[in-house]
């Protein structure tokens, strides 16, 4: 192979792998949650695992972080012992966790009876899921999270597993 060619195939080489970093951050983008989008969230008629209806009433005026979750999502079960920690340390500072199960009543049920969490569990289903993508999850994948403040405004999202670290400062921003 001469200089030409090989000049020629990392120069398309650089170009493929610019297009690659470009695509994924298009990707994994996600939007904040409109104003009719929370909305919704609050008038849905979420129930518990146990099919007890929830009274979102209660959620209002407090920080919320809503993450859409399912079991068997391997990521969104790695995030659950920090949101239960964050639960227990931020509960006097108004924040409450909310986690949507994007998943069957039963698996919620049984995940849960294995991993308890000390936050509000709600029964998301296909409703579930259709409430992320109007909340910004364009792709509709999973794990996602949306920062509410205490006047119903979303402060950010995140599609994808969430650090600690990214937490605590989306929480601050929303104090």
């Amino acid at each position: 192979m001469n200089r030409r060619q090989w000049m020629s195939i990392v120069g398309i080489s650089l170009l493929a792998l610019l297009a690659g970093v470009l695509t994924s951050q298009w990707i994994y983008r996600s939007s904040l949650a409109s104003d009719p989008a929370i909305e919704a969230f609050f008038a849905n008629p979420w129930q518990g695992p146990d099919g007890k209806p929830i009274d979102t009433q209660q959620w209002k005026g407090k920080i919320l972080v809503v993450n859409f979750w399912a079991s068997w999502c391997p990521p969104c079960v790695e995030e659950m012992p920090i949101f239960d920690k964050l639960q227990a340390e931020l509960s006097s500072k108004n924040v409450l966790f909310v986690g949507i199960g994007i998943d069957s009543p039963s698996n919620i049920r049984q995940f849960l009876e294995m991993t308890p969490v000390s936050y509000p569990i709600v029964i998301g289903g296909m409703e579930g899921s259709s409430l992320s993508k109007q909340m910004g999850n364009a792709q509709g994948a999973l794990p996602y999270t949306v920062i509410i403040d205490a006047k119903g405004k979303a402060t950010s999202s995140k599609l994808g597993k969430i650090s600690e670290e990214e937490l605590r400062s989306a929480i601050k921003t929303a104090l």
